[in-house]
């Protein structure tokens, strides 16, 4: 078995009345590519939102390379090495993309977040070299000087997952990556996905589209009204009572 990266804990969060995540578990090891899937409303993003310190949990504990996140603000638990690809694209429309690229880099160097414009200045060169070669990774590089509010709906979603790769996270979060692709978009997106596998990072990944799960994933959670109902390889969750009837509707 592989280090653990991300641990949640019991994890409990309600809104009112409504119990939107209740004794969550789930342990996500190092280097793996860890899916996240089950019916809309089932509390897949409360969940993301949790990690990243977007959402404090009402009772449980996450933790990341065995540090406490529980309560940790957003910019810190990134600084740690967590980034998220979000499921509306979150991006600088009015700016090129090889700018929209560097500028996450331009606050966070050498281990911590500062905006130390000597520093910057002395290092632009190098982060523009980073920054044209991530926008290779990702297919874009032909519109480099585009402004990104141009780009089309899965291209936006590739270049926000340019600008989670120049931060080098240990651990990438990506909700619905696929989500609004043509099928030729997605597969150019599960490849691009492999290639940063390849490179030793960890992700958790929630995605409704089947393809992309079991193209990508090593292990597979289901969750459904607010628990994890069943968890294994992609195979053995497929072939899970339970699965079938909370999600893929009794469908292999």
């Amino acid at each position: 078995m592989n280090d653990l990266v991300l641990h949640l804990d019991n994890i409990q969060k309600n809104f009112g009345g409504l119990k939107a995540l209740s004794d969550v578990n789930l342990q996500v090891e190092e280097g793996t590519t860890h899916a996240i899937i089950g019916p809309n409303g089932a509390g897949k993003s409360t969940l993301l939102n949790v990690c990243i310190g977007r959402l404090k949990p009402d009772a449980g504990h996450v933790t990341f390379d065995g540090q406490e996140l529980t309560g940790r603000k957003p910019h810190e638990i990134a600084q740690m090495g967590v980034a998220r690809v979000f499921q509306t694209p979150e991006i600088f429309p009015e700016m090129s993309l090889l700018e929209n690229v560097m500028l996450p880099a331009f606050s966070k160097r050498d281990g911590a977040f500062n905006m130390n414009a000597h520093k910057l200045l002395s290092r632009q060169s190098e982060i523009r070299a980073e920054a044209e070669h991530i926008l290779e990774d990702v297919g874009l590089q032909e519109q480099i000087t585009q402004e990104a509010g141009s780009l089309s709906r899965g291209d936006k979603r590739r270049l926000e997952l340019g600008m989670c790769l120049i931060l080098r996270p240990r651990l990438l979060l990506l909700d619905e990556p696929t989500a609004g692709m043509s099928r030729h978009d997605t597969n150019r997106t599960i490849d691009l996905l492999k290639k940063i596998k390849s490179r030793g990072m960890t992700k958790v990944i929630i995605e409704h589209d089947m393809h992309v799960v079991f193209s990508l994933a090593d292990k597979v959670s289901v969750l459904a009204r607010g628990q994890i109902i069943a968890g294994g390889t992609p195979e053995e969750v497929r072939e899970d009572p339970k699965v079938k009837e909370a999600y893929l509707g009794g469908a292999h």
